[in-house]
């Protein structure tokens, strides 16, 4: 079985370290890719990337819940054969996060969805392939066949079991339902930013584009001479409409009578595992329990949604209390080191999900971004857990902590 394997800059200057392509020695932290994509994304695409709605609340909540709580370490405590891996939903992987699902992931990187596909699969890592992903799910799911799919799933039965019928012939053997889409978010800030979906061309698009040559080659000319206009692939049971078209919104169109039978449906039909994201109130993650998911992912959506929900890591606890120490809660927003990670399994959560970094890593050096960034990520984990003086991510609990946790 493969594992993560340590970022190379983290080792001494040498053989390991030249490996390391130039523009990564200096890339330490996860925050760092998003300095670098900065500068490397047209204004516009990266505001898409970065931003979330309205005032941007829940966007900077999902950082600053970490404050509240600190580490109380144990000491003497033999941890020289800590690991890293971590068993969920039948499945042991190498470390105990995974790529969250991200979508038009193909417009800030060439082939984005496939770069962190493969990436997951080398380092033994799950990745979720967006249902708003510019590149098919079957190809996707040939360079991973490990990958999960997330779907927005469409207000109509007939069409959601020819979604499914697609998902299940393309090799997914986990689906993820995303529930907190009834409508799209206010993305203000993405129309002041110049990005807007469709993507309708302007001289202020263009003029970033020629500003960032990068990106201009690399990946959006890079794109189209080699696979045409992207089109959204994989939102419905055919391909979707190109990004310029008008009718894309339409295609997607409103989900504000989706319901727990449309929910039973998808049960009934899909023979594979099945998870619910978007959940923060624990009365709805019974709801799920009840209507046969095998897990479920705590999210505001990366504060994208509705701006003022609560941060997930907030509710965790009670999530947890509700559904049992046993039942798989994910958990993803907001979560950029390691220590966050350990904070969120200390508090209940089985695996977590990080999403915009591995955007901005793919952006920034395609594969060897997302791979550098899968081990950065992993070796902060296993550093801090010498520190707290735990040998597993499984050991981590409540009594590790000082803070507002009950």
């Amino acid at each position: 079985m493969e594992h993560v394997a340590a970022p190379s800059s983290s080792a001494p200057a040498g053989a390991g370290a030249q490996k390391l392509p130039r523009k990564l020695r200096r890339i330490l932290s996860l925050d760092d890719f998003e300095h670098a994509a900065r500068r490397f994304l047209p204004g516009p695409i990266f505001a898409y990337v970065s931003g979330g709605c309205e005032t941007n609340r829940s966007l900077r909540a999902n950082r600053s819940a970490f404050e509240g709580f600190a580490w109380v370490p144990r000491i003497l405590t033999d941890t020289s054969a800590r690991t890293l891996a971590t068993p969920l939903l039948g499945r042991q992987y190498a470390a105990p996060f995974g790529i969250a699902p991200m979508g038009i992931s193909a417009l800030s990187a060439y082939r984005g969805d496939l770069v962190q596909a493969q990436a997951a699969a080398a380092a033994n890592v799950p990745m979720i392939l967006s249902g708003t992903s510019l590149i098919p799910m079957e190809e996707v799911a040939r360079a991973n066949p490990a990958a999960w799919f997330q779907a927005y799933v469409p207000g109509e039965p007939e069409r959601i079991l020819k979604l499914l019928e697609r998902v299940e012939r393309a090799g997914f053997g986990t689906l993820v339902v995303t529930v907190d889409t009834p409508v799209s978010g206010n993305r203000e800030n993405n129309i002041r930013a110049g990005f807007s979906t469709p993507l309708r061309p302007s001289l202020r698009l263009a003029l970033d584009g020629i500003t960032h040559p990068g990106w201009l080659c690399k990946t959006a000319l890079r794109t189209l001479l080699s696979h045409g206009m992207p089109h959204f692939e994989n939102s419905q049971a055919t391909r979707g409409a190109p990004i310029l078209s008008s009718s894309v919104m339409r295609d997607f169109g409103a989900r504000d009578h989706l319901n727990w039978e449309h929910f039973a449906l998808i049960r009934r039909r899909w023979k594979g595992a099945l998870v619910v994201k978007g959940i923060l109130d624990p009365r709805d993650a019974l709801q799920a329990r009840e209507h046969g998911a095998d897990g479920v992912i705590l999210s505001n959506h990366g504060g994208r949604q509705l701006d003022g929900a609560v941060s997930p890591i907030q509710v965790l606890p009670a999530v947890v209390d509700a559904l049992g120490k046993d039942y798989p809660v994910m958990i993803d927003s907001g979560f950029r080191r390691g220590n966050d990670v350990l904070l969120a399994l200390a508090l209940g959560a089985k695996f977590v999900f990080v999403g915009r970094p591995f955007n901005y890593a793919g952006a920034v050096a395609g594969q060897a971004g997302v791979e550098h960034a899968i081990g950065i990520l992993a070796s902060e984990i296993m550093r801090n857990m010498a520190l707290i003086g735990v040998p597993s991510p499984a050991g981590v609990s409540r009594q590790n902590l000082f803070g507002s946790a009950p």
